[in-house]
């Protein structure tokens, strides 16, 4: 057995409290979020890879150095198939292989194995302790290795085991190079466990192929994504809410400073309703004007032309005794200095004088 030895120290730290319930905070909370992510992913992995399983093929290493082909669906496929000068020699392989997963069974020969024990609580991060060991427990560093290991076994409650299987990765490296020209969805190494089972050593898909790890760095930046688009919907939409609101606000002001214009807010005589009111009794109407005139003038007075233009009226028109005229309009409460501001004229073909005569009038809104 390689026991590993845990080494706790104590170090003088600076830093103050706060500070590190943030840096504690945010390391708690970014490994939530790559758990989460993890799990996600490889769950939809898990699920894709059940509905669109690829078929399986296996190139079994044999004792003499070719390997034993197995296929789930065998159609004319060759038993054996040769390895030489870093090639497989088959004539249909690339046909057998495509779209397929490929697992390549090495001899336990080609292998290193070592045990392992491990706490029991470090079963969750197996992968981790024993790629952070593997330079101790083996000649080659982890840049250098395919390594995997067996399942834990359990030994009681306090501890676990393991078996730690590592070859050269310029040994695999070559199995894989000679099926990757063939395009397969997927290349595994694997070997025979001591105990029964295998350990897969090394894995690699290609590029259309799922990766979890891939797939949950993708869901983290879409969560990043819409984390950000959250908050400038959220910063955009308090802005808009406080502009129409000062515009709504500026509206009431003036609907407001209108309404107060219109009533007046002394209610003196300078108001716009007051003077309305009085230009309304001030304003001679037009009808009324008419008719006052149709009362004063006598029936053989005909009127032919009428101006009305402010205060002053000027009417024309054919009448027997045009001097008449002028007493009459005066004497009407509507009217004040009539006068003639044209010469009276009498033509051959008139049946009267034809006159011209202007008056002022008085503004009053009842006849």
């Amino acid at each position: 057995m390689s026991p590993i030895v845990y080494c706790h120290g104590t170090t003088h730290s600076t830093a103050r409290p706060e500070s590190l319930c943030e840096m504690s905070s945010l390391n708690s909370l970014r490994g939530v979020l790559d758990a989460w992510t993890g799990t996600v992913a490889g769950a939809v992995v898990a699920g894709l890879e059940r509905v669109v399983a690829p078929r399986v093929v296996r190139l079994v290493e044999t004792e003499t150095g070719a390997f034993a082909l197995e296929v789930t669906k065998p159609e004319d496929v060759p038993n054996e198939i040769a390895f030489e000068d870093g090639k497989f020699v088959s004539a249909n392989l690339a046909q057998i292989v495509r779209g397929s997963r490929v697992e390549i069974v090495l001899r336990p020969a080609r292998f290193l194995f070592r045990p392992l024990e491990l706490p029991a609580r470090a079963a969750d991060f197996l992968d981790g302790i024993v790629r952070a060991q593997i330079d101790r427990l083996t000649p080659w560093s982890a840049s250098e290795a395919v390594f995997g290991c067996s399942p834990p076994v359990a030994h009681g409650g306090e501890s676990i085991t393991t078996e730690i299987a590592a070859a050269p990765r310029r040994l695999a490296m070559g199995y894989v190079e000679a099926v990757s020209g063939f395009h397969p969805s997927a290349i595994a190494i694997v070997t025979e466990a001591g105990g029964g089972g295998r350990i897969k050593v090394f894995e690699q898909k290609s590029r259309g192929a799922i990766d979890p790890v891939r797939l949950s760095r993708t869901l983290q930046a879409v969560l990043a994504l819409a984390v950000v688009a959250a908050v400038v919907g959220s910063v955009a939409a308090g802005y808009l809410a406080d502009s129409l609101s000062a515009r709504e606000s500026e509206l009431e002001r003036q609907i407001t400073q209108r309404r107060a214009a219109l009533r007046g807010s002394d209610g003196g005589e300078r108001s716009p309703l007051a003077l309305l009111e009085r230009r309304k009794y001030e304003t001679p109407a037009s009808v009324i004007v008419l008719e006052s005139l149709s009362r004063l003038l006598p029936d053989h007075t005909y009127v032919t032309e009428m101006h009305l233009s402010g205060n002053k009226i000027q009417i024309g028109g054919i009448t027997r005794d045009a001097p008449s005229l002028i007493p009459l309009i005066e004497q009407s409460q509507h009217f004040t200095r009539a006068t003639f501001y044209a010469p009276t004229t009498r033509s051959p073909s008139d049946p009267g004088e034809r006159f011209h005569i202007e008056a002022q009038i008085e503004p009053r809104n009842a006849p």
